[in-house]
């Protein structure tokens, strides 16, 4: 179990001062991901994504030197486990947004979390979040949509936008099944390390691929339909809202194989 000093600041002890900051200000982005061996599986992706958000957001980036080596210091000699790496500013804030420079680096380590499930049943909601090309740090949104789809006896919920144009889970990419190949809904989203990482080994599994609008009212013609996100490969949707689907085991593994495939990268150069 982790506690306060797996929490590091630009590989230091975290001050409560950054703490509270980050408690009030919810401007930031983060990535996270399993170390499995001492290595990460798409940690060349991970740290694109660090470094295109920090400059996105901040004007600047901390440059893969030193987000390496804050996550090697956040490691230390462990070898499996969950690292979440976090981008914040202590100044920016509510009343001081302006500034302009590298921001602060903080690191988590923590066991890693179960997959989310092996089958969900989702409901449809309309949303779509704030900065979607981002994973950020506001997720009230997110959350909201998971409270609600649990009130309503689903597992979890999948955005569209309001036309019914859908693009991804709250806390996921999706993918539906058709006749051997996976169709990914291009909208505006996050684009999972993940879904990066089995669209590398597909056609190796023996899957092939495409990107393309998807609605609401399309969902029938697809075979099966999966979740994917860092912690959970693949898992099976079962039926989205009162469209059910027969599913795909073999698909399903093909999916998982093609993640599995990807090398694990070290954390050090």
């Amino acid at each position: 179990m982790s506690n306060a000093r797996d929490i590091l600041i630009d590989g230091g002890p975290a001050s409560l001062d950054d703490l509270a900051h980050q408690a009030v200000v919810n401007y930031g982005a983060y990535t996270s991901f399993r170390v499995e061996g001492g290595g990460v599986r798409g940690l060349d992706l991970h740290l694109a994504r660090l470094e295109a958000s920090a400059v996105e957001l901040f004007g600047e980036s901390p440059g893969e030197a030193a987000l390496r080596r804050h996550m090697t210091s956040a490691v230390g000699d462990r070898t499996d486990g969950w690292l979440r790496v976090s981008l914040f500013s202590p100044e920016i804030g509510h009343r001081a947004p302006t500034f302009v420079g590298p921001p602060r680096v903080m690191t988590r380590f923590s066991p890693p979390p179960p997959p989310l499930a092996d089958r969900v049943r989702v409901t449809a909601v309309v949303h779509v979040r704030e900065a979607p090309h981002l994973k950020h740090l506001a997720t009230f949104g997110l959350v909201r949509a998971r409270r609600a789809a649990r009130t309503a006896g689903f597992d979890d919920a999948l955005f569209t936008d309001a036309d019914g144009w859908i693009s991804e889970g709250t806390l996921w990419n999706v993918g539906f099944l058709a006749g051997g190949r996976i169709v990914w809904p291009q909208g505006p989203m996050l684009a999972g390390v993940t879904q990066a990482l089995i669209g590398r080994g597909l056609a190796q599994a023996g899957l092939g691929a495409e990107t393309r609008p998807v609605h609401r009212d399309d969902l029938p013609g697809f075979d099966g339909a999966f979740l994917c996100n860092s912690a959970t490969p693949a898992c099976t949707i079962t039926a989205v809202d009162d469209v059910t689907f027969a599913g795909d085991p073999d698909a399903l593994q093909k999916i998982v194989r093609a993640w599995s495939m990807q090398p694990l990268q070290p954390l050090g150069r």
